[in-house]
């Protein structure tokens, strides 16, 4: 019996010597290239408009569920007032067609419903896992607007709360896959150059603002190595 439990003592031990040969690391840096589509006054699909983006990301991870990241990216949004399938009171006979350019920055709080790794840094770690985000952030957005003919020109400055969910993929040992789809409520409702035009006054974060979604593909290279027999660690 003895014997008996000593051979188990011995795989568990040689079970967690292997499953945690490689090391964990602390910080994610990568770029990404995705889709972005105009969510406002004047569009009330989500799919409708898609725009190319990109971004830049850092994430510092806590631990292999828990994960801080930063975002910076640039997109482009597009739509038309005729497009809305709604009216407006001030357009009935008038039309506004405008484009956009954004710069999109964000921190935001990242969890993942299992750990995530190639599981033999962390025990109990997997290659793939869905996972939650949400944020704060600002938008920087300069709008140029056509209207019966005229041309506008308008920039404005929105907080932002991005809400959204995805998956990653553990690629190799210190890459990272992410496929995400956020949507980026603000707190403007100029990002197409035209404020109100339904005639209600926009406020907060929901009420009759302007909003944006993207769907973004990212890679990501593992930096800075956990040291493992430092305090704490």
């Amino acid at each position: 019996m003895k014997q008996f439990v000593s051979l188990i003592c011995l795989w568990l031990i040689a079970s967690i010597g292997m499953a945690q040969e490689e090391p964990e690391y602390r910080l994610e840096l990568g770029a990404g290239v995705g889709l972005m589509a105009y969510e406002g006054d004047f569009n009330g699909n989500l799919l409708k408009g898609l725009r190319p983006a990109g971004t830049l990301a850092a994430k510092y991870k806590m631990n292999p569920r828990m994960a801080w990241a930063l975002n910076l990216g640039y997109g482009s949004l597009k739509g038309s007032s005729t497009r809305a399938g709604t009216w407006f009171p001030d357009m009935t006979e008038h039309t506004a067609d405008f484009s956009t350019s954004l710069v999109d920055m964000s921190v935001r709080y990242e969890y993942n419903f299992w750990p995530f790794g190639t599981g033999r840094e962390y025990l109990g770690a997997r290659r793939l896992t869905p996972f939650v985000a949400i944020g704060l952030g600002l938008t920087f957005a300069n709008a140029r607007l056509t209207q019966d003919g005229e041309q506008s020109k308008s920039s404005t400055v929105a907080g932002q709360l991005p809400i959204g969910i995805g998956v990653k993929y553990k690629l190799a040992t210190r890459w990272n896959l992410a496929v995400e789809w956020m949507m980026h409520f603000t707190g403007g409702d100029k990002l197409d150059g035209v404020k109100d035009p339904y005639g209600i006054e926009s406020s907060g974060m929901f009420k009759n603002t302007d909003c944006y979604s993207a769907l973004t593909v990212t890679i990501t290279y593992d930096l800075w190595e956990r040291c493992r027999t430092c305090h704490k660690e």
